[in-house]
């Protein structure tokens, strides 16, 4: 049984006096454009992280303090919350988190902190809509401490399933969980921890703005379109057993692009396969890893063609200075790009920086977590 819902006058006391949570940001090492197929990915958390740090209110009003796009929000808990703008997330989630019996008597306070990249492809939208899951629970009335599983599915349903979008899982149970974990969607979903010892990672903002929701669409889209027409005149038909082999027999029924999007699903399907296998295994295989990560970038590249010229460049440098193997990351068409650089990683930043981006040299990261103080930064 819950606890009854606290008075204002108790949840002001020095109980909680004030709570910041963070969440990481997130690379996909493998994967890419997988997830919202069923598709297992490997995603890696990493070392830029975003907070929310507040306190109780004496009434039922949320206030928010965006410093880092000089912005702020505000509302009221009285009554039910309807959206005022696309992608309503503080909004949305107080919806979700309520809808699962989370109760508030107070209103909150807040600051919002970050360093991940906004709309770049490393999952700050994910991250911060995790971070307000995380934070809003703590702060209920029920002061309930939810585990990564249940964050992560209450802020896939805010971000996603609130708004219709076309995105996937991936970027919720990834900056959640923390980590390198391989994630499979099919059957059911299953998580699992992969301790890999991985070492450094240098991440590359092209800052070219990317449509997320336009390649999503165009690439998703065409993919499951393929599949319905398949699976329908092939009861037979997944994704999750056909080989590149197998789709010669399709050609006549789908489109040449449908046809080529398959095939590159497919190719990326068993590299994610294979990188899971080796990701077990030790001594872990770095440089195999990093080729792994290069043949992934390209069919990304070549075949789903979401990577632009000035990200193919800043791969080439950072390979030149020294990489081990590197892609874009996240849904494409500009944003980031990041290498896996056990040696000398300073060397690939600078390569980096000299063809154009933003770097930042960074380490596999916890996932959502309550932080002792603010977040430095």
């Amino acid at each position: 049984m819950l606890p009854a819902p606290i008075s204002t006058s108790s949840v002001t006391s020095a109980v909680h006096p004030a709570l910041c949570v963070s969440t990481p940001g997130r690379v996909c090492l493998f994967g890419e454009h997988q997830d919202y197929l069923q598709l297992p990915v490997i995603p890696c958390a990493i070392s830029l992280r975003i907070a929310i740090e507040g306190k109780y209110r004496s009434d039922r009003t949320v206030k928010i303090n965006l410093p880092d796009i000089a912005s702020a929000e505000s509302f009221s808990l009285e009554g039910p919350l309807h959206y005022t703008v696309e992608r309503d997330y503080f909004r949305s989630v107080v919806n979700v988190v309520r809808r699962a019996g989370m109760t508030f008597s107070c209103g909150f306070d807040c600051t919002v902190r970050g360093r991940i990249p906004i709309n770049a492809g490393t999952s700050s939208s994910s991250a911060l809509i995790v971070t307000w899951v995380n934070f809003l629970a703590r702060m209920s009335d029920q002061h309930k401490e939810l585990p990564p599983g249940e964050i992560a599915r209450l802020a896939h349903a805010a971000e996603v399933l609130e708004f219709n979008e076309p995105g996937g899982m991936m970027d919720h149970y990834s900056t959640a969980f923390g980590g390198v974990i391989a994630i499979d969607f099919y059957p059911h979903i299953a998580i699992e921890r992969l301790d890999a010892p991985l070492k450094t990672i240098v991440l590359g903002d092209s800052r070219e703005p990317k449509d997320t929701k336009g390649i999503l669409a165009r690439v998703k889209n065409q993919v499951l379109d393929a599949t319905k027409k398949l699976s329908t005149h092939h009861p037979e038909f997944s994704l999750h057993t056909v080989t590149r082999e197998d789709l010669d027999r399709y050609r006549m029924e789908i489109s040449e692009s449908q046809l080529s999007l398959l095939r590159g699903t497919i190719q990326n399907r068993d590299i994610t396969r294979l990188a899971k296998s080796m990701l077990r295994e030790r001594p872990l295989d770095h440089r195999q890893i990093g080729r792994l990560l290069s043949e992934h970038q390209a069919i990304l590249r070549d075949v789903l063609q979401i990577s632009t010229p000035k990200i193919d460049g800043m791969i080439d440098a950072a390979l030149n200075a020294g990489a081990y193997g590197g892609k874009i990351n996240g849904s494409g068409g500009g944003g980031c790009m990041f290498v896996y650089a056990p040696e000398h990683p300073e060397n690939v930043a600078l390569a980096i920086k000299e063809a154009g981006g933003s770097a930042y040299i960074l380490d596999p990261d916890t996932g959502t977590r309550l932080e002792m103080t603010e977040l430095a930064g």
